[in-house]
């Protein structure tokens, strides 16, 4: 029997999935887990960044049944499901997880409170930006004194753009440390903005065009949030509200233990009847 997680991810879609199944597959490496993301770079990214041990490439989820045996375990984190596939999981697999259900999941084994961040504002478009509309506004704007942390599936090249209007470009390899060390962070990424209120620091949202936010959330923690304009407006506004920033309400990361208490039991029954 084996646990196997599903995380929708490319670089039209970006990698926030892959990052809240990685934190999971975090408490369940006992379990020796597989991550299966829908491009092979997301789970060699989630390897070398998040600790996952092991990874596999499925294109989209209907096409798991060809890796997976029935009655494996199943947790998801994607958006491609509908009530007849989810019948068709759980009626394959001896337990399915839908991790769309809950909220808040960080791994807080790498994001912990940072009471010195050595970086004062950062900026964080996401992973994604495959019609290089995050360059473009870049291109039409002037400098500024603050951090870029570059995104996954970015362009190959394109730091030489970014050099130049910013005063420091980061690696995407140095995602964690950057989020752990920023004391304000602009990004238009709901998972970094809450890893980033894990370490004790100070996110703000801006909501992208083509993104789907859990509004409900971000009202509940009353996250401050900037419509999408030009870029020079955004960091004007960014630097107004890291000026009075707001106070952060009901953050809550999500309790799993039952998750994996449920897991545990049921793969010690299939073991001890297998055994037997």
């Amino acid at each position: 029997m084996q646990v196997y997680f599903y995380a929708k991810s490319g670089h039209t879609i970006g990698l926030d999935a892959t990052k809240r199944c990685s934190a999971v597959a975090t408490i369940l490496k006992d379990l020796d887990p597989i991550l299966c993301t829908s491009d092979f770079r997301a789970g060699a990214y989630a390897k070398e960044l998040f600790d996952v041990r092991r990874y596999v490439n499925i294109d989209v989820v209907r096409n798991l049944h060809n890796i997976m045996a029935r009655k494996d375990i199943l947790l998801h984190d994607t958006d491609e499901t509908n009530e007849l596939m989810e019948d068709g999981m759980s009626e394959f697999c001896s337990l399915v997880f839908n991790l769309k259900e809950f909220d808040i999941i960080v791994d807080t084994s790498i994001y912990t409170k940072n009471d010195n961040p050595n970086l004062e504002k950062t900026i964080f478009f996401g992973d994604d930006d495959y019609d290089e509309l995050f360059l473009e506004d870049v291109k039409n704007s002037g400098n500024f004194d603050m951090n870029l942390l570059m995104g996954h599936y970015f362009f190959l090249g394109n730091e030489k753009y970014f050099a130049q209007h910013f005063s420091n470009v980061i690696d995407e390899e140095e995602y964690v440390e950057t989020i752990n060390n920023s004391k304000y962070i602009l990004t238009g990424s709901l998972q970094t903005a809450l890893e980033s209120i894990a370490c004790g620091n100070k996110p703000v949202l801006f909501r992208r065009e083509v993104k789907t936010y859990n509004e409900e959330l971000i009202s509940k923690l009353n996250l401050p949030v900037i419509e999408t304009k030009s870029l020079e407006e955004t960091i004007k506004e960014f630097d107004g509200i890291c000026e009075n920033y707001p106070e952060i309400k009901n953050f809550k990361i999500s309790d799993l233990s039952s998750i994996k208490e449920q897991i545990t039991a049921k793969i010690e029954a299939f073991s001890k009847l297998t055994q037997g």
